[in-house]
């Protein structure tokens, strides 16, 4: 395998930006928008931030930044107030963990235009919603661009990235963790899977990878996992999945979720994934012993 890594290499070309452009930053909670708002502010460029309320969690970090607070609700308003703030390029940066309540949502222009998109991406699922939500933000004049885009240090590398590497047979369960994470992206149902002993004993769902490492946790005392060791948490983006939005991340967190677990490592698509807090992340998993690695990506997707 290829040498171990102390820090992501970038995998992508950073977006070139034309004089007058603005990036506005939808925020919804973890480190993502703090992360993409700074690699922005690094480079020169004002951010402005949409604070999704109930959802941004990072708001100390963000307040620096110009900002409004808005609710899943005021959606219609959004085309409105990014021009009014002169955005041009827009990035969907962080989790949101719940719908907009269409009977909450107040009656306007704006509204009424996206209602019939919003009513239809809500029936196809994440993915589809995310599709409807930046084709719609483009018909209307604002560029929908992917985190990995604006900071692409952020995405993993191909390769061992990690002090530890995998060994032989935690290859075996990358394989097969691999295949099971595209089966259920093509159903949209999750990104990631958990394999140990060369078999899937757990699929990411909507509880997200923190419950599916919490369930395998639990797991690990119960029938045939009992005295198994080792083990990997593989996760790739769904297959055709709008990369623009959405792409599968890992953090420190992550990497503490995986050692309760009694997983030996983590898997990750290069170029399609994110490693936030990219030297923490590492550093933890290095300090726990876990290898982390970035997969060539398979099959071509949509987005960039």
């Amino acid at each position: 395998m290829t040498t171990a890594m102390t820090r992501a290499e970038p995998t992508e070309t950073r977006l070139a930006l034309a004089p007058g452009s603005r990036v506005g930053i939808i925020a919804g909670g973890g480190s993502l928008p703090v992360e993409v708002a700074d690699g922005l502010a690094a480079h020169g460029y004002s951010p402005f931030i949409l604070l999704m309320e109930g959802e941004a969690d990072r708001k100390q970090q963000l307040g620096r930044y110009e900002h409004v607070t808005m609710a899943l609700e005021q959606i219609g308003s959004l085309v409105s107030t990014l021009k009014r703030h002169r955005v041009t390029h827009l990035v969907l940066a962080g989790e949101i963990k719940r719908r907009p309540r269409l009977s909450n949502m107040r009656p306007s222009l704006g509204l009424l235009a996206i209602v019939p998109s919003v009513i239809v991406a809500l029936a196809r699922g994440d993915d589809g919603l995310l599709k409807v939500l930046t084709r719609g933000l483009e018909k209307r004049g604002i560029n929908v661009v992917g985190a990995h885009e604006i900071v692409p240090e952020l995405t993993a590398a191909e390769g061992t990235l990690t002090a530890a590497g995998p060994k032989q047979s935690d290859w075996r369960d990358i394989e097969a963790g691999r295949a099971a994470a595209k089966a259920i992206g093509v159903l949209d149902i999750g990104q990631a899977a958990i394999a140990v002993g060369g078999r899937v004993i757990a699929l990411e769902g909507i509880e997200g990878t923190k419950g599916l490492l919490e369930r395998t946790r639990e797991l690990r005392g119960h029938g045939r996992l009992a005295g198994k060791t080792r083990g990997v948490l593989v996760k790739c983006a769904k297959p055709g999945q709008e990369l623009r939005a959405d792409l599968p991340s890992i953090g420190p967190q992550t990497v503490e979720a995986a050692h309760a677990a009694g997983l030996a490592g983590i898997a990750v698509e290069a170029g399609r994934s994110l490693i936030l807090e990219g030297p923490a992340t590492l550093s933890r998993a290095n300090a726990l012993g876990l290898f982390i690695v970035g997969l060539a990506a398979g099959e071509p997707a949509d987005g960039r």
